[in-house]
């Protein structure tokens, strides 16, 4: 295999259709012939009538790519079986345990073995540890297709860095990594991507130094948010503003400012834990990976505990109180409520005995109802409430469009988890 003009031929096959594998399929439909693969049979019809309900892909952008571009979405396997270069992106999810599920890898895997032919190429995007795609995937690419590795198909791996919610880092505009599992495969696979990136690639040397790459840069940013998550408690409990003290140590040039907060979502609050796995079975016990996850971990029932507590400082009787959670998303203005921490706040309020309002005006009130088995409202109740704990930095939020005088009784407390609210204003924050 070499690549010539090979590029000119390639036919991809974007196996998933979420947050990651949609604008990639999106974004490689401007230079090659696309097909999107996802088993989500309303997701594909909601995203052929133009309408991504994730908002990572915008409508006129999408409706483009299939108007203008030819990508095709698909609910029918065999419709990708004339492809030649297989894109996966699928989640890579935690157990209740924390242990790596790679039941969606493994199944994408055995699809594409199902469809897979002599002289293809398939690329990992999942967030993986060092060795899932050469020892996890690819035997069962193998075993469904009856193709050997490396003779008969080829492999790469191109860790995502998708950003939901991020209009300025896009999957179009980022220096992306790649790699491959022979010179040739890894020649090619760095041109395909090359063709459509606007900063290009970095190439790999290796399969398995991609994968590493990938699991240790969510790994940094949860480690250095536990840092300063826990010096939020240390100073709190010295009655020092935490954010004052960041302000301050940042005029050094070379202090790295981070924000206390919740850390949810599907990389950073999830990645780590691979990569702690990885590790102890290769005999070492990661300490500093794990202390970061539990400091992390802990941060909704800390918020809960300080908002109450600010509540009975105040005289507020607590039992049967009214408060209003502000934001339920991971993270602002997107709705992806996906392993979000605001549901520990929740949960750990809901011990007071409290009378619980959820408002976010960017989250699907079906899609919580049926992860989270709660209700929230998107608008907000003509109540007043007892205590507000804005938990998701919202634009709505950070522009004031709320007003917090009129949705709070006289005596109220307010709890800044963002730290976006005047501070004149707020009670306590993280």
């Amino acid at each position: 295999m070499k690549p010539g003009n090979i590029i000119d031929n390639i036919r991809i096959g974007v196996i998933g259709l979420g947050y990651v594998g949609l604008p990639l399929a999106r974004l490689f439909s401007t230079r090659f012939r696309t097909i999107g693969y996802d088993m989500n049979k309303a997701r594909v019809e909601s995203l052929m009538e133009g309408h991504d309900s994730t908002l990572e892909v915008d409508d006129r952008l999408l409706q483009e790519a299939i108007s203008v571009h030819g990508l095709v979405c698909t609910s029918e396997l065999g419709d990708i079986r004339d492809c030649n270069f297989y894109v996966v992106a699928v989640p890579t999810p935690v157990d209740i345990n924390h242990y790596p599920d790679l039941s969606p890898l493994h199944k994408a895997s055995e699809d594409v073995g199902r469809v897979i032919g002599k002289g293809d190429i398939v690329v990992y995007e999942s967030t993986v540890y060092p060795g899932v795609t050469e020892e996890e995937c690819i035997p069962r690419i193998e075993q469904e297709s009856g193709l050997e590795f490396n003779r008969d198909f080829f492999a790469g791996y191109s860790p995502e860095r998708v950003n939901p919610g991020d209009k300025e880092h896009t999957v179009a505009n980022i220096l992306k990594i790649t790699s491959g599992s022979t010179p040739e495969a890894a020649e090619i696979i760095d041109m395909v991507y090359g063709s459509v990136l606007e900063n290009g690639t970095y190439r790999a040397s290796s399969i398995k130094v991609a994968e590493a790459a990938k699991v240790i840069e969510n790994s940094q940013r949860d480690i250095n948010i536990a840092f300063v998550n826990e010096l939020s408690k240390i100073f709190s409990l010295m009655d020092i503003d935490t954010q004052e003290v960041l302000d301050a140590a940042a005029t050094k040039w070379n202090f790295i400012k981070m924000n206390p907060g919740l850390v949810g979502g599907h990389c950073i609050s999830v990645d780590p834990y691979y990569l702690a796995q990885c590790a102890m079975r290769h005999g070492y016990y990661p300490e500093i990976i794990l202390a970061g996850r539990r400091i992390n971990d802990g941060m909704g029932a800390y918020v809960a505990s300080q908002a109450v507590k600010l509540m009975l400082k105040k005289g507020i009787q607590v039992l049967k109180s009214k408060v209003i959670i502000m934001g339920f998303t991971f993270k602002e203005n997107c709705p992806d409520v996906r392993n979000t921490k605001i549901i520990d706040i929740y949960r750990a309020l809901q011990e007071y005995n409290v009378d619980l309002t959820v408002y976010d005006p960017w989250a699907s009130v079906q899609v919580v109802k049926d992860v989270y088995g709660i209700d929230i409202v998107n608008s907000l109740p003509d109540e007043k409430f007892d205590a507000a704990i804005v938990a998701v930095a919202h634009r709505q939020f950070r522009r004031h469009e709320v007003d917090m005088e009129a949705l709070l009784n006289p005596v109220h407390v307010i709890y800044d988890v963002k730290g976006i609210m005047p501070r004149d204003i707020v009670d306590g924050r993280l």
